[in-house]
């Protein structure tokens, strides 16, 4: 039976006020990337902050640090996020280039496994925003985006890591893959909520929902639930019986999370150690995605 592989997502683009246990400096991310990874996840997911001002800032040498940091220490999968396009915190208009600039620059340097390359655009709003007459944002991944984004996976070979917040992201993220050729398989990561308006809230109906689509687009695909503002418990044991992971971390809970990283990584090991799997360690997650992922798609030069 296969390994049950766990992420920790350590704070995503929120702040300490959103979310105040959530670590930010490079010195933090290290230590509760270590901690997580001792744990049992094997892979770590994070967003680096500008320590001159508390807020997210992407920057080749703070990824650089945190990762290499985690790394010394931990066997395990650590990768970065990309700018949030569309958010109040980004720049108005991002080029293509400049959007996967540190993603390159980290491959460049052999720092990435994975990377995040979300194939779709979505509405990132709360219900208890709309309701205070704030309008969110409109979270943006144009096609030419996606498609640079999996030619640099292609190129530097990494992992696409899918967020997967609407069904019509699984069917563009799928066609774009299968247009690059010898492009690793993305990650595919179903993204629930309960405070936020997107996709679906975290109910197993839903998730099977998006299993049944991903068989038509992949033979064997890797796939993890995950969340932002969601309380995924409930989808812990059907996730594991249709053989999915999981992703946890206070990037994902509900705001002011009074449980932290480590606590939230460890319910989540004790959950698949009561359901008589094991937690997969990187070194398994790699040998798994060499074995069944890697592979070219049908229309590359290898078929």
């Amino acid at each position: 039976m296969e390994p049950v592989f766990l992420e920790t997502a350590l704070n995503g683009p929120w702040s300490q006020q959103l979310q105040p246990l959530m670590p930010i400096s490079v010195e933090a991310l290290i230590e509760e990337g270590i901690a997580c990874a001792k744990i049992g996840a094997s892979i770590i997911h994070l967003h680096v902050y500008d320590p001159a001002t508390s807020r997210q800032f992407e920057d080749f040498q703070a990824y650089k640090a945190v990762i290499e940091g985690i790394r010394s220490e931990c066997d395990v999968i650590v990768y970065p996020t990309l700018p949030l396009a569309g958010s109040p915190d980004a720049l108005a208009d991002y080029s293509v280039e400049e959007r996967f600039a540190v993603v390159e620059d980290l491959a460049k340097a052999g720092l990435l496994e994975w990377a995040v390359v979300d194939p779709g655009t979505t509405m990132i709003a709360c219900f208890d925003d709309i309701e205070a007459d704030y309008n969110g944002f409109i979270y943006k991944n144009s096609v030419a985006e996606i498609r640079y984004g999996l030619k640099l996976a292609a190129r530097y070979q990494f992992h696409p890591s899918y967020a997967i917040y609407e069904a019509g992201f699984m069917r563009l993220g799928d066609a774009l893959y299968r247009s690059i050729p010898n492009c690793p398989a993305p990650i595919y990561r179903f993204m629930f909520s309960d405070g936020f308006t997107f996709g679906f809230p975290p109910e197993v109906r839903f998730m099977e929902s998006y299993c049944v689509l991903l068989e038509g687009v992949s033979s064997n695909p890797f796939w993890m639930v995950a969340g932002l503002r969601a309380d995924i418990k409930p989808l812990y044991k059907a996730c594991l019986r249709w053989g999915g992971h999981l992703r946890v971390g206070l990037e994902d809970a509900a705001f002011h999370s009074p449980i932290g990283n480590a606590g939230l990584t460890q319910n989540a090991v004790d959950v698949i150690s009561r359901s008589g799997r094991i937690v997969g360690t990187a070194s398994q997650l790699r040998q798994r995605l060499v074995s069944s992922g890697l592979q070219a798609p049908k229309n590359s030069a290898y078929y």
